[in-house]
């Protein structure tokens, strides 16, 4: 029996709910402690210590572990630096904005990645384009302008930006998407501090600042929280079905609102919360569609 077999026949609901829990936890965390690094570095420098932080740890884990540096042998470099580009321009959105917009819009906005996965999908990969994904994407932007409500007020920059942010973050998923089937995650992960490192180098270097002990732990943290976040997902998505799990990952949104109310004082918008439902209902839609197929 293969493991989505036993999935589908016998889920743990519970403890995928916990493993979400615990990717709530961390996403909102995280964006706790890039607001605290943000006091003293710029986007461009939070994104190279923390990509040279996580090649550091990968280092450390290759060194004590068998196979070395060997065990990360690629014959997909090619896909590995277009997965790298797209993931740098998401998360780049995802921290610029982190610094201008609330931080429940910031998570509404995240939500869209699928919807431009699903939008995406037919021109990158081919795939087709039914009536009911149609109708489940086009569900999702309504959120999106439920949201932002252009026309009524001023969309800001950091909207747009996260919102380019999710579109990159969508092509670095479809890239994972074609890498998995010959790379395991560790090595996917070591490629991208690979890159990442170098290149959020050159971006930073004109301004680039030794970060302060506080600081600096606050730069771990994002580090580390990064990794945990994902780390709870697969394990979520590894104990029950995705159209159980993906609408727990609605959580974030109620529970960063609360943290930005009690932390930062940012308003409780009912708008955000009625577009990120419309976002959530469109990727729902189109999961319903992915486990339709033959």
């Amino acid at each position: 029996m293969t493991q989505d077999t036993a999935t589908a026949a016998d889920p743990d609901l519970f403890g995928a709910a916990l493993w979400m829990l615990g990717a709530v936890v961390s996403f909102s965390t995280m964006a706790v402690a890039g607001r605290e690094v943000f006091k003293e570095l710029d986007v461009y420098q939070l994104m190279f210590y923390r990509s040279a932080i996580s090649f550091s740890l990968v280092l450390m884990f290759a060194a004590f572990s068998k196979g070395g540096l060997g065990q990360f042998h690629s014959r997909r470099i090619g896909l590995h630096i277009v997965r790298n580009m797209f993931h740098l321009v998401g998360q780049f959105g995802w921290f610029f904005a982190l610094a201008l917009i609330p931080l429940a819009q910031l998570f509404a906005l995240e939500f869209t990645t699928p919807l431009w996965i699903a939008a995406l999908a037919p021109l990158l990969l081919g795939e087709r384009l039914s009536k009911m994904r149609l109708a489940a994407i086009a569900m999702g932007f309504v959120g999106v302008l439920v949201v932002l409500r252009p026309g009524l007020v001023e969309i800001s920059l950091g909207a747009i930006v996260m919102l380019i942010g999710a579109m990159g973050f969508a092509g670095s998923l479809m890239a994972t998407k074609r890498l998995t089937v010959t790379e395991r995650p560790l090595t996917v992960i070591f490629y991208m501090a690979l890159i990442q490192t170098p290149v959020g180098l050159l971006l930073a270097i004109n301004n680039l600042n030794w970060p302060s002990l506080v600081t600096g732990l606050w730069l771990i943290l994002v580090a580390i929280l990064g990794f945990t976040a994902h780390f709870c997902i697969v394990r979520a998505f590894s104990l029950a079905d995705a159209i159980v799990v993906a609408p727990l990952d609605f959580l974030r949104l109620p529970i960063i609102a609360v943290v930005g109310i009690l932390m930062y004082g940012e308003p409780l918008e009912l708008w955000v919360f009625a577009g990120g439902a419309l976002i959530l209902l469109g990727n729902y839609g189109n999961l319903l569609v992915e486990r339709r197929k033959p």
